[in-house]
């Protein structure tokens, strides 16, 4: 059986990625690696990295989650967004294999649920179960992976509706799963999510609290998320942030699935916080 490896944000640092791989394999072999989301953006190899991390799932050493940064990616692509001033996106936009790396990126899951943990980028909503999370997750992929995919990606912005109703249909349904699993921090007891805030614990507006602190349905899984560098490594019996600002000149982190060792590799700013 591999040792299964789970890996924060890499948002371009494929230099940092592959230190980090070496270190691994220097402790086990037969290993598989499930990354958080944020494959690109930010970081200064955002090529290479896209381009190593579909190796490895190719060869089925791999998988990785979509992070917000990853769908940015997506909507750059397709003239649906603009590029932000800090985007290093570039090279992949205008590289001769772009389109097969799009293509494999928007195959991507949004969540994946492996011996009881349960993987996304940012956070579930407290009511939602993991096999609700799992369902809800597919409903996006299938939009991603279909001939229209464009036409969701133009309707996926926006930061409402803000809390989940069964009931919610359409496009209002996606963006509201999407924001979850890709966006989320903070929300209230009844589930309304703060976009606002992208600081630690301490900085929670009045009346929300951090998603993983409300009490929620997937008390009895252990999540694994990325997302939050402001707030760092965390681990809990049922709860791996992963994110530790590699890009913000942190540490790229990954955490053994089987017995919850910490490999770390140190990274070289490449942004400016704020």
């Amino acid at each position: 059986m591999a040792n299964t490896y789970f890996i924060g944000d890499l948002q371009g640092c494929a230099d940092q990625l592959l230190a980090l791989i070496k270190k691994i394999e220097q402790i086990s072999s037969n290993n598989y690696y499930i990354f958080a989301g944020d494959l690109v953006n930010r970081g200064p190899k955002s090529l290479e990295t896209l381009r190593l991390v579909r190796t490895l799932q190719q060869t089925g050493q791999a998988e990785s989650v979509l992070g917000n940064h990853d769908l940015h990616l997506l909507a750059v692509a397709n003239g649906i967004r603009p590029a932000h001033r800090n985007d290093t996106l570039e090279e992949i936009l205008i590289a001769p294999d772009r389109d097969e790396l799009l293509h494999w990126l928007r195959q991507r899951p949004l969540a994946i649920f492996k011996n009881q943990h349960l993987v996304l980028h940012a956070g579930v909503f407290p009511s939602w179960s993991a096999e609700q999370t799992m369902a809800l997750a597919h409903e996006v992929e299938t939009k991603l992976k279909s001939p229209a995919y464009t036409d969701f990606l133009a309707n996926m912005y926006g930061n409402t509706p803000d809390t989940w109703s069964d009931d919610l249909t359409g496009n209002e349904r996606l963006r509201c799963i999407v924001n979850a699993l890709t966006r989320m921090r903070f929300c209230s007891a009844d589930g309304k999510m703060d976009f606002a805030t992208k600081d630690g614990l301490a900085a929670a507006p009045e009346g929300f609290a951090p998603w993983f602190d409300v009490d929620r349905a997937t008390i009895d899984y252990t999540v694994v998320f990325g997302h939050w560098s402001t707030l760092g490594l965390l681990i809990r019996p049922n709860l791996i942030s992963l994110d530790t600002g590699c890009v913000w000149g942190g540490k790229l982190t990954a955490v053994s699935m089987n017995d919850r060792q910490i490999i770390q590799i140190d990274c070289p700013q490449q942004q400016q916080p704020g």
